[in-house]
């Protein structure tokens, strides 16, 4: 079956939002919010794998990717979690499957504390973890600015945002076998979409981390309260999420599936067969 992929526009409380959509539009839906520093394009080969089956909508951010960056707009994991409540709301969807990876795992769970009933599956895959002691080595590198001034920080996380370390974010550590799947385009296209104003925009979702860090109960507690079906998949050849982070979660997730993969942090480009695989199988168990 050949599953077609759509690309769309739609104003959400006045922003332009581009997104990426697969799937027929009466289907159970699986939300794709995306990561840093990327955009809908790291689910371009994920929708025309499940969209034979499920509705998959993947939006840019406000300030990322193909959407707009308006001047006046709350660019932290809290106005990103807002605007895709009114992204779901303005396409009429009241409940869906979501997936959860890297910074959209902050924001994605930011999400579903506003409604949790309209969550009813999630799928974890490298997303940022709420368990301080489960992180990798490389958040004490982010860690060690925040005893800045402020502008001594937000100087020091400028400098770590360029085109050399968009790729060294996006190769991750992972085995060198393994780095010839990861295509140069994805820090080449995301790298090109960076002005002055989103170099800022990223500063302040990267400095926002510091503020994260005391939510994490908060996000602790949305897990233990209301359990929703979960599907942890994982490549541990990460340096900011290694093993022991996707281990972490199943102190408040007793009963999620786990399933460590020969990967890193992009699996949907080093393994992606097998990725498609599990989360058919879980969402076939759990939207039937």
């Amino acid at each position: 079956m050949t599953v077609e992929i759509f690309h769309r526009r739609i104003d959400v409380g006045g922003v332009g939002i581009f997104y990426r959509e697969a799937g027929p539009p009466d289907a159970p839906v699986l939300l794709l919010p995306h990561g840093y520093p990327c955009s809908s394009f790291e689910f371009r080969n994920l929708l025309p794998r499940l969209g034979d089956r499920w509705r998959l909508l993947a939006p840019d951010y406000p300030g990322m990717g193909y959407s707009d960056t308006p001047e006046h707009f709350d660019y932290s994991f809290d106005g990103y979690a807002q605007l895709l409540d009114g992204f779901v709301r303005a396409l009429g969807v009241e409940n869906f499957a979501i997936y959860l990876h890297d910074f959209g795992s902050p924001i994605g769970v930011r999400l579903a504390i506003m409604k949790p009933e309209r969550i009813v599956a999630q799928i974890i895959q490298n997303g940022d973890i709420p368990y301080e002691d489960a992180l990798g080595d490389k958040y004490a590198e982010i860690e060690k600015s925040w005893s800045l001034p402020e502008p001594d920080m937000r100087a020091e996380i400028g400098k770590a945002i360029s085109e050399e370390v968009f790729r060294d974010e996006f190769l991750n550590n992972v085995r060198p076998e393994l780095a010839p799947r990861i295509p140069p385009d994805l820090w080449q296209l995301h790298w090109s979409l960076i002005t002055p104003r989103r170099l800022e925009i990223a500063i302040d979702l990267i400095a926002g981390l510091k503020a994260n860090r005391s939510w994490f109960g908060e996000h602790r507690r949305y897990l233990r309260d209301h359990r929703p079906p979960t599907l942890i998949v994982w490549g541990p050849q990460d340096f900011y999420m290694p093993e022991k982070s996707a281990r972490a979660y199943l102190r408040d997730l007793p009963g999620a599936e786990l399933h460590l993969l020969d990967g890193g942090h992009w699996l949907l480009e080093t393994n992606l067969e097998e990725v498609v695989l599990l989360i058919r199988d879980f969402l076939d168990r759990t939207l039937s």
